[in-house]
């Protein structure tokens, strides 16, 4: 009876610690990457200081370790120690709140790190202070040496404004990671936005890398529209065509019926075959002018986007519509 009464004390005694002090990483998870960068933007400006671990001065170890530290994660003090915690993330895969490794700065091996915030950026202790740099610029892109994830997030934390059960999620996170389509510097993606002509040629040319002629020949595309390059190519391989008064209209809206003429063309899918099928919506009869092209992109549907009764061919493109044709259709 006495060991008995023994282990029934043991037991409380380890269920009374449990309860004071909760496993970090269950405590971690309540957060997303979303709030860690939030919070590590407080920070921004705060002067550099060797060895500096609070908000009078921080290194750059130092600063990853007290944003961690507020969420309950208690990180390595260097950088090097830094690198061996967490569950190694491709570049392609980053999500906010991931934290990014530098190597041979000041020193040999791992010698820097900071937290991504999205949109190919990162949070970071710089020798000039805190603030967001490019993972695409010239002395951090050679220096890249990997990223770890001591967060546990949910894929729906790409973007904001899209939850796990967005039936474009899959899509757009691979469009995303393969840098086809992109998010906004906010962490948003406004999947119910229009895209209109000149974005979609620069998103469909992002997929396919055409080559593109010197300029464009539509009289209201000037060199030096944002979507000249991407107009032009994607004009020179005969996928979007102009209008009959010589303009291209790249700001104008896309309708889901020109979205899919102008995917399946794009992606060569073959058309032919469903010209004579059954109407794959109640809205598009056989004799609409799009309909091969509409039924195509309900049969290659991968998303169920288009899995729906009515197609609304005259409504606008939205970016998540946009994301799921081309998905479908890669």
């Amino acid at each position: 009876m006495k060991t008995g009464g023994k282990l029934i004390k043991i037991v409380f005694f380890a269920f009374v610690l449990l309860l004071a002090f909760p496993f970090k990483q269950a405590f971690a998870a309540s957060f997303t990457g979303y709030q860690v960068v939030d919070y590590a933007k407080n920070f921004l400006g705060v002067r550099y200081v060797y060895g500096g671990t609070t908000p009078n001065g921080f290194d750059c170890s130092g600063y990853t370790s007290y944003v961690y530290k507020h969420f309950g994660i208690s990180l390595p003090r260097t950088s090097g120690g830094q690198f061996s915690t967490g569950k190694s993330v491709s570049k392609s895969s980053l999500l906010p709140g991931d934290l990014v490794f530098f190597k041979n700065t000041y020193q040999s091996g791992i010698s820097h790190v900071g937290i991504y915030v999205g949109d190919n950026k990162f949070i970071n202790a710089a020798s000039s202070g805190v603030e967001i740099d490019s993972l695409s610029n010239s002395y951090w892109s050679s220096k890249y040496a990997g990223a770890k994830r001591v967060l546990s997030q949910p894929v729906g934390t790409l973007f904001k404004d899209l939850g796990d059960t967005h039936p474009a999620l899959v899509a757009i996170k691979e469009l995303n990671s393969e840098g086809i389509i992109k998010g906004y510097s906010n962490g948003l993606y406004h999947p119910d936005d229009e895209v209109t002509r000149g974005q979609a040629a620069a998103i469909i040319n992002r997929a396919l890398h055409l080559a593109a002629p010197s300029s464009a020949s539509f009289k209201d595309v000037s060199s030096s529209n944002p979507f000249a390059k991407d107009i032009a190519a994607i004009e020179k391989a005969g996928i979007i065509n102009g209008y009959s008064d010589g303009t291209f209209r790249p700001y104008d809206p896309m309708t889901r019926a020109q979205m899919a003429v102008i995917v399946t063309k794009a992606f060569k899918k073959n058309v032919a075959s469903v010209s004579s099928s059954q109407p794959a919506y109640q809205d598009v009869p056989s004799s609409y002018w799009a309909f091969a092209e509409i039924n195509t992109i309900h049969n290659i549907d991968k998303t169920t986007v288009y899995q729906t009764s009515k197609y609304r061919a005259g409504d606008e493109t939205t970016r998540a519509d946009f994301a799921a044709a081309i998905y479908n259709a890669k």
